[in-house]
């Protein structure tokens, strides 16, 4: 049997190679950090992690790492209600819904897994999901796995959305879902808004926030914050494996009883093992460091405006915002691919976005502006954008 389905993968990979949509892995011989050698020895600048704040391997960070390590152990070999609860997991919990102003929180092994494991427990057949048309992919898989009702609304669109919940009315429950902060746009959801119709039309309010924790807003405290709407939110999920130091783990975070409910019914949290205590422990101490100082998203918040304006005076189409996310369209797919080559050879290391990632005639090059970076980092990589984007002939 396998004869038949090797042929049929074989054909549809090579399709993939033949439209220039192969996603290539690049090997790196070292930590994650602003500057990263690759398997062949180069050093590169790095431009396309999710390390916003610097801390994937910042000294402090390994050294509460090993601590813990020391303290804890490796892993509980079981799920929480066995035997896998230790007391760092408790104060982190603790630490992430005192971060983010909420009742409680509770964690996963990665927010793909909260994703997938909020909707279910609350959303039956005769209870409704309002749903952004561009929600991230754990959203969308967590939402599959509810019987309630599902409705997906133009992306930011008000007015559909307020259509949709029109359309609801006669459900038990209402939940909108969102994304904090738009990924492969760095948009952010019009929190404001949402929460508006959400108190009009008596509904549940979810953001999945794990591109914004911990720098955007005044404080980090997310998208929530920035636009004032931490008491109005129910839910929110969120990762430990971007800015709060890059290794795994996720959360949900919000309502007293809707964690509580949670931790009995929520399946990835029930079935899979406890977050390893070494992310339970590093991501506590990041917590810390940020409870303490906004220095470093004060810093990303300069170095994102600084890259973002000579981008823009280079003469190259990024998508107008604040956010460290920087897209760099191209719209060309095999163009966005031979950039990244081309941008790699003058050592900088970025990849090039195309479908099935963002919509087919939208390829892009997305970079990520990091705290770690220096001024000079910002301006090396700009003039490697400039220098290779004229020999490709995409600027003047």
């Amino acid at each position: 049997m396998y004869s038949k389905l090797k042929d049929d993968l074989a054909a549809k990979l090579k399709a993939i190679r033949d439209d220039g949509l192969y996603k290539n892995e690049r090997v790196l011989d070292g930590p994650q950090g602003v500057r990263i050698r690759l398997a062949d020895g180069r050093e590169v600048l790095n431009f396309c992690a999710n390390n916003y704040l610097g801390l994937s391997s910042h000294p402090k960070v390994l050294e509460a790492a090993h601590q813990a390590l020391d303290r804890w152990g490796y892993g509980l070999s079981s799920v929480r209600f066995i035997c896998g609860t230790q007391a760092v997991h408790k104060t982190l919990e603790r630490k992430i819904a005192d971060f983010l102003g909420v009742d409680d929180a509770i964690l996963y092994a990665a927010c793909f897994d909260a994703n997938g494991g909020v909707f279910e427990p609350f959303l039956s057949e005769d209870c409704a999901i309002l749903t952004d048309a561009l929600n991230h992919a754990s959203i969308i898989d967590g939402i599959r796995l509810a019987k309630a009702k599902r409705l997906i609304y133009a992306h930011s669109d008000m007015a559909d959305l307020e259509a949709k919940l029109k359309e609801t009315a006669d459900s038990r429950l209402r939940l909108i879902a969102t994304d904090g902060v738009f990924s492969m746009d760095g948009e952010y959801a019009k929190l404001d808004r949402i929460c508006a119709l959400a108190e009009r039309y008596d509904s549940l309010v979810m953001v999945d926030d794990s591109h914004a924790t911990g720098f955007v807003g005044p404080t980090g405290r997310g998208t929530p914050e920035l636009f004032g709407v931490r008491d109005r939110v129910d839910l929110v999920t969120t990762t430990f494996g971007k800015a709060l130091g890059g290794a795994s783990g996720g959360c949900a975070a919000g309502r007293r009883e809707m964690i509580e409910y949670l931790r009995q019914r929520s399946r990835p949290y029930l079935f899979s093992n406890t977050l390893a205590p070494v992310v339970a422990g590093a991501t506590g101490a990041v917590l810390d460091l940020l409870s303490g100082t906004t220095e470093l998203r004060d810093k990303l918040e300069r170095n994102t405006a600084h890259f973002r304006n000579r981008m823009t005076a280079a003469g190259f189409d990024i998508k107008p915002g604040t956010h460290p996310i920087v897209p760099v369209m191209l719209y060309d797919e095999k163009k966005a691919l031979s950039m990244a080559d081309a941008l790699l050879a003058e050592g900088v290391y970025v990849i090039g976005f195309c479908f099935p990632v963002v919509p087919r005639g939208q390829a892009r090059i997305r970079v990520q502006v990091s705290a770690g970076h220096d001024t000079t980092d910002l301006d090396f990589a700009v003039e490697a954008f400039t220098a290779v984007g004229r020999k490709l002939g995409m600027i003047p």
